[in-house]
């Protein structure tokens, strides 16, 4: 039988006990109480940890029970909710819309463990299983948010002038009304299910529930799936989005991000979950879009969000390294590795080593942007006893840090285990994207070193470039460097080819304006692919520093190389959407503190989106990393529709 309104609530209350232990670091305690009862919130409690282990770790062994414990979820959210159609209703919703939400939160996490490997397939069978998802909370939402989410309260406010708001106060969603979001065309999903995207614009009174309700589960849960739906379909890949365009969806990024800060206002899981969300989701774009039509903004929201969760758990690691991203982004590096350093501490609770593992994870990379090259390479290796992801990636990460140590000896140690490690290692007997490139890397060393000495033996000697260096280009990590790092990268990378750079600059003048000649290395001829890559690399750390003629010099040395590159193919469309990148925050350096030239940002805007769509078109499947360009590619176009909104430019 159906479980009783009381019960329902108990158990409720009881499961959420454990989702604040395990939003706490204490995975210990969070399973014992998912352990204590056979309720299908628990049974989802029990899916989420695994879920969580298997998503934060990238732990393909535990994505197996991650989907039995999921299941167990499914089929007890649907014998309640068949039992609860014919019961009395209990909430302010319909009998049964707590099992229906409770049921689509299984589809969704499950679909979300196909898009995990970033390869192509992957991706295509998460967004077959967005789509049962999609009808699920589509029809939740109409029913739930009749009349949309324009009144109902969000953690932060956004200011006048900014973008349309997506996040506002309890004070602004009185007095303020946001933009009503274009109705979707109706296809493939509105023909199926009955559901549709358009927005209701019938005034009505929003819902309120007080807090550890079921109708507040009810309310934030919707506001969750059907944000969380909106934004993973948008951030995937372009092609594959294209797969299924006859379906004739179209996704509402802005509607999104709405929903998941409408959820993100409640007090239930839900709303921890659609923080977390909303977190990662800012956290990308500022690092990987490149340019950010209204960074403040973002940046605003992206600490209210992470105030309000980290004032709740204070020794949640999800939260600790969301504040130091904060910092990083906010060009705080030595701020946020000691909030990463004190997240790691002796005394914290550490028995979600997946969470704590994303701190080590995120302490590595800022300390390696900083050229702390010893310690990056000590916090990688480190990874590698917390998870069991691509350990390659780590040790080839970490052999790059000793590169630029001159350290051959140790960064040969790390490389050679490097081919054992992936064999040992393939998602879906395939090696992993980064692991691609690793290989391509390891023999293209090989071959020059070949060249040098006639002999395979030492090839680490062979890596001018530092590896590490390299693989930062796809993370973004020179972007938002101090200008001391910046020159000395224009050092290095300037002596680093047995010939000095053919272009120059200003900066690259002054900063080798010495006395001293620098040593070239002399036992082999440069190649393409180094040459391209060097002028790549130099292009984005001469934009850090704001040298933007010189770093349009240097991607367009880059991109002319193109057609010689052996190895590398990936530059290309790289150095168009930096360069695409560059335009943008040249033409916002010239707009600080003038009136805005509509006009001039609308040629800008354009040529912007002419060099996105030549980096797309570079980016095919066979190019290494493509997947996490074209998604980049995406966060930026975004990026410049809502410049165009700002400005009030007609697309």
């Amino acid at each position: 039988m159906t479980a009783a309104p009381e019960d329902t609530s108990a158990q409720l209350r009881a499961a959420s006990a454990g989702f604040d232990a395990l939003f706490a670091n204490d995975l210990q305690k969070a399973r014992e109480t998912f352990a204590a009862s056979d309720s299908p919130f628990h049974a989802m409690g029990n899916g989420v940890c695994a879920f969580l282990e298997a998503a934060l770790g990238m732990e393909t062994g535990l994505m197996a029970e991650a989907s039995h414990l999921l299941a167990l979820s499914e089929a007890g959210a649907k014998k309640q909710l068949k039992l609860a159609k014919s019961s009395s209703q209990t909430t302010q919703f319909p009998p049964g819309t707590e099992w229906e939400l409770l049921h689509s939160d299984a589809v969704i996490l499950l679909g979300l463990t196909h898009a995990l490997s970033e390869s192509y397939m992957g991706y295509i069978q998460c967004l077959y299983a967005m789509n049962s998802a999609h009808s699920k909370f589509s029809k939740l939402y109409k029913m739930v948010y009749s009349s949309g989410l324009d009144e109902y309260a969000t953690p932060a406010a956004s200011e006048p002038g900014s973008r349309a708001p997506s996040i506002r106060s309890e004070a602004s969603a009185a007095s303020a009304t946001a933009a009503a979001p274009k109705p979707a065309k109706s296809g493939f999903f509105s023909r199926f299910t009955g559901a549709s995207l358009t927005v209701p614009t019938a005034p009505r009174t929003p819902v309120h529930a007080a807090e550890g309700t079921v109708d507040e589960l009810i309310l934030s849960g919707t506001a969750f799936g059907y944000g969380l739906f909106n934004l993973v379909f948008s951030l995937l890949p372009a092609k594959i989005r294209g797969v299924v365009g006859f379906l004739g969806f179209q996704h509402d990024r802005k509607l999104a991000l709405r929903a998941l800060a409408v959820s993100a206002a409640k007090t239930d899981v839900h709303a921890v979950f659609a923080g977390l969300s909303l977190m990662t989701y800012h956290g990308v774009v500022l690092l990987l879009a490149g340019y950010q039509a209204d960074e403040e903004h973002i940046l605003r929201q992206y600490r209210a969000i992470v105030d309000k969760l980290e004032s709740r758990y204070p020794t949640g690691s999800l939260w600790i390294l969301n504040r130091a991203k904060i910092l990083r982004m906010s060009y705080d590096p030595d701020g946020a590795i000691k909030v990463l350093q004190d997240g790691l501490a002796p005394g914290l609770p550490h028995t979600f080593a997946q969470a704590d593992g994303l701190l080590l994870f995120e302490l590595a990379w800022t300390l390696l942007s900083q050229r702390r090259y010893q310690e990056a390479a000590d916090a990688f290796i480190r990874v590698t006893e917390i998870n069991s992801w691509s350990h390659a990636t780590y040790n080839f990460i970490a052999a790059g840090c000793y590169v630029s140590l001159k350290n051959y000896d140790k960064a040969q140690e790390l490389l050679d285990k490097v081919p054992e490690l992936i064999e040992k290692r393939k998602l879906g007997g395939k090696d992993l994207p980064t692991e691609v490139f690793i290989k391509k890397k390891i023999a293209f060393y090989k071959e020059q070193q070949k060249i040098a000495t006639g002999s395979e033996e030492g090839y680490a000697h062979a890596a001018r470039i530092s590896p590490a260096e390299e693989l930062s280009i796809f993370w973004n990590t020179h972007t938002r460097i101090t200008r001391d790092t910046a020159l000395a990268h224009v050092e290095d990378w300037a002596t680093c080819l047995s010939t000095p750079p053919e272009v120059k600059s200003d900066t690259l003048t002054s900063v080798m304006d010495k006395e001293q000649t620098p040593s070239l290395p002399t036992d082999r001829p440069d190649t393409p692919d180094e040459l391209a890559i060097r002028s790549l690399l130099l292009g984005i750390v001469h934009r850090t520093v704001g040298d933007y003629t010189g770093s349009r010099t240097f991607f367009e040395d880059a991109i002319a190389r193109q057609p010689a590159i052996q190895v590398s193919t990936w530059v290309g469309g790289v150095a168009w959407f930096e360069l695409a990148v560059l335009e943008l925050k040249e033409m916002e350096a010239k707009s600080q503190g003038t009136s805005v030239d509509t006009h001039a940002w609308a040629d800008v805007l354009k040529s912007a989106l002419g060099k996105l769509d030549k980096a797309l078109s570079l980016a095919t499947q066979q190019v290494d990393l493509s997947s996490r360009l074209d998604s980049r590619i995406a966060m930026l176009k975004d990026e410049i529709g809502l410049k165009k909104e700002m400005l009030g430019i007609v697309p």
